[in-house]
């Protein structure tokens, strides 16, 4: 794709006052909206108005090689822009939230990527993903932790005076092991290990067999190599959920773990930022993302790591952001998380509220121009 000729644009924007980008780059997809930059700002329970939501592939660099995933995110961003009848020339400012995106260096790469395709008067942030997570559940307010647990996983928190932490999201080879892949790949262990004589007998061995349309475990080795790409591997994660559900002892014991160790992930952050307070009681926010962590199922996986924080953390109010998949809105309703002592809920359920990772990045791509102008009028 053709970058964009640095400089000041004479084209004309659609919406007045420009548009916002935010976008939440994953393993598994990548998600981009794009937001009127003129919207007030969400201090109180309201709504966001959504101009369009593009969606592409993977984004992450460690998986599919940096010039792949900047390929995707261009991508992305051109089609949302289109999709709201608008162009790049109306772009005032941009938040790339991406998984991968761990150290400065590769948020100054990807700075200096972006300084090409928009408008010089633009603003850009780079982020890594778990950032926009935390920020889709509270309003674009960078205080408490996120749980992402999708094809990878990691905890991730702020305080009120920006210090910060993280649990896990070192990838597959360093131990994601309550993510999608960790849960699949434990799975597909398991059943070589059954097949073998090594490990008891499952019924993920006839449910992944069917799954993949395969004749016995030994043609796994071959169809696990072929591509070892995560998000291939960690599709298999509803198998291994149907299986414990319907009673299998070994996916049980899987999912067990999972919620383990995303359970300690989450504690390790609460803790070394005392998010929870001296007493260990204080209340705090926890964003939950992902679909590993989707509650609609009987083996209700974020629904199980509530308890066990709720445990250690009898403060902790959850939060599951989602988004309307329904073509005809183009508003999505948001609930503001400003006090967790105003939520009227058990702290073994969570809040649900209809807004998802890349409106969080957006919100924050806002906050940050609101923030910066402040400054600028000496206010």
């Amino acid at each position: 794709m053709g970058g964009y000729e640095n400089g000041d644009s004479p084209a004309a924007a659609a919406w007045e006052g420009g548009v916002i980008l935010g976008v939440d780059g994953g393993t598994t997809s990548t998600v981009c909206v794009c937001l009127p930059a003129a919207m007030p700002p969400p201090e109180a329970p309201g709504s966001v108005a959504v101009l369009s939501r593009a969606i592409a592939g993977c984004s992450n660099r460690n998986s599919i090689g940096e010039n792949a995933a900047l390929e995707t995110l261009e991508q992305v961003m051109m089609q949302a822009l289109t999709m709201a009848n608008t162009d790049r020339s109306a772009v005032v400012a941009v938040c790339l939230s991406v998984s991968g995106v761990n150290h400065p260096s590769d948020q100054q790469r990807m700075l200096d990527w972006i300084c090409n395709l928009f408008p010089r008067n633009a603003k850009f942030y780079v982020e890594n993903d778990a950032v926009a997570a935390l920020a889709s559940g509270t309003m674009g307010k960078l205080h408490g932790c996120v749980l992402i647990a999708g094809t990878g996983s990691i905890a991730y928190g702020v305080t009120e005076d920006g210090k910060v932490a993280r649990a896990a999201g070192a990838g597959p080879v360093l131990g994601d092991w309550g993510s999608g892949y960790g849960i699949a790949a434990q799975a597909l262990t398991a059943v070589i290990k059954s097949h073998d004589g090594r490990g008891p007998q499952t019924n993920l061995t006839r449910d992944i067999i069917r799954k993949l349309e395969i004749s016995s475990p030994d043609e796994l080795i071959g169809w696990a190599y072929a591509d070892p790409s995560w998000a291939r591997i960690a599709a298999l994660v509803p198998v291994v959920v149907s299986a414990a559900e319907d009673g299998d002892k070994v996916a049980n014991t899987i999912l067990h773990d999972a919620v383990q160790e995303l359970a300690e992930s989450v504690v390790a952050v609460v803790r070394r930022l005392t998010l929870c307070g001296e007493d260990g009681k204080d209340q705090f926010p926890l964003v939950l993302v992902g679909g590993v962590l989707e509650g609609n199922k009987k083996w209700d996986i974020s629904g199980e790591v509530i308890k066990c924080i709720s445990k250690v953390f009898p403060g902790v109010c959850p939060i599951r952001p989602e988004v309307s998949m329904r073509t005809d809105i183009r508003c999505y309703e948001v609930y503001l998380i400003s006090h967790c002592n105003s939520l009227e809920i058990e702290h073994s359920e969570a809040l649900d509220s209809l807004v998802e990772p890349a409106i969080g990045a957006a919100l924050l791509a806002s906050s940050h121009l609101r923030k910066e102008s402040k400054l600028q009028n000496g206010s």
